[in-house]
């Protein structure tokens, strides 16, 4: 039973006694989370909140859905929130380089919304309707598109911090739809999820459905297994990455100072990331490329025979340079 699965997964998350608010839009997926969270909550302690972000994207839909899951969290006797967004302003910004695309934009936005609702009503936790259908086109996508070890680890059924949630991570959409017609849940349809124009929404109604008819019938699990691997390996080599800043690296307020020597003792791969791990700490990650994470190891295994005159420039006016007795990086 889904409720039984739900009630497992929050107790191995160690989920119980707190304010807990279900990112609800009206569709099937979070329709049916927002019904299983309801059914536990007395046995786990949770206070339920409802969360709602309209995007503004679909004209009298939209008001249609905000007045569905309105109805729903009333009926449930629970707190029902709203925020509006609108993800095309989210893309005003003069590069197209640092310009998302509309579905990462609403992504960002609806984050940003669902915390605020979170914070104002001193939620302890955000859950998201996730399941094995939409892991597998993340890692489907990030494939496609070109990715490292760390995309194979998916998304994870808590995030770093613990407060966002995705307890039906490993469960089939199928389950989730005999769910909602067993129980009577109505939802409501977002047209734009036919919509092939979209990368994903081919993903969902042509390539996985090809790919489970010709290779693996079993791909959902096959990739939510290889997801759940990916993210175990991170976790460990995360930890060395974190030991290896701690050794050679000091993040300042004025910038990052990086040790002198060492760099040649160290593995490729884990100065690679030690280095990738600064970049994204001053907000370059998404500014520099393979070859600039060579140049700035070719730079610091350069050690005390770097002139104190040399430079290296990298995007957004940082410059890397010999200072004393080790490098420093600022803008």
């Amino acid at each position: 039973m889904l409720d039984a699965h739900l009630r497992d997964e929050f107790d191995r998350l160690g989920i119980r006694q707190g304010r807990i608010l279900v990112a609800v839009s009206g569709g099937r997926d979070s329709m049916v989370l927002l019904d299983l969270v309801a059914r536990c909550r007395r046995d786990l302690g949770l206070s339920l909140v409802v969360g709602h972000v309209d995007h503004g994207l679909r004209g009298v839909a939209s008001a249609a859905d905000r007045a569905h899951v309105r109805e729903a969290a009333e009926r449930m006797g629970a707190a029902f929130r709203v925020r509006s967004i609108a993800p095309e302003i989210g893309r005003s910004v003069p590069s197209s380089r640092d310009r998302p695309t509309l579905e990462e934009a609403a992504r960002t936005l609806r984050r940003a919304a669902l915390r605020d609702m979170a914070g104002n009503d001193d939620c302890r936790w955000i859950a998201t309707a996730h399941h094995a259908g939409d892991q597998a086109e993340t890692l489907l996508m990030r494939l496609l598109r070109g990715t490292g070890p760390d995309g194979l680890a998916g998304m994870a059924p808590r995030s770093a911090d613990g407060r966002w949630l995705k307890p039906l991570l490993r469960v089939l959409p199928e389950r989730i739809s005999a769910w909602a017609e067993e129980e009577g849940i109505a939802w409501r349809e977002d047209e734009s999820n036919q919509d092939r124009r979209f990368t994903r929404n081919r993903l969902r109604l042509d390539w996985i459905p090809g790919l489970e008819a010709t290779f693996n019938p079993q791909l959902l699990r096959t990739l939510g297994d290889l997801a759940e691997a990916g993210r175990q390996d991170l976790e460990w080599i995360e930890g060395l990455v974190d030991e290896a800043v701690g050794e050679r690296v000091e993040l300042g307020t004025s910038g990052v100072r990086f040790a002198i020597g060492g760099w040649d003792e160290i593995p490729e791969a884990l100065a690679r990331r030690v280095v990738r791990r600064v970049l994204i700490e001053v907000g370059l990650g998404r500014h520099v490329s393979r070859t600039h994470l060579e140049r700035i190891l070719a730079f610091l295994r350069r050690g005390r025979a770097a002139g104190r005159d040399k430079r290296l420039e990298l995007p957004r006016g940082f410059v890397l340079r010999r200072r004393g007795d080790g490098f420093e990086l600022s803008a």
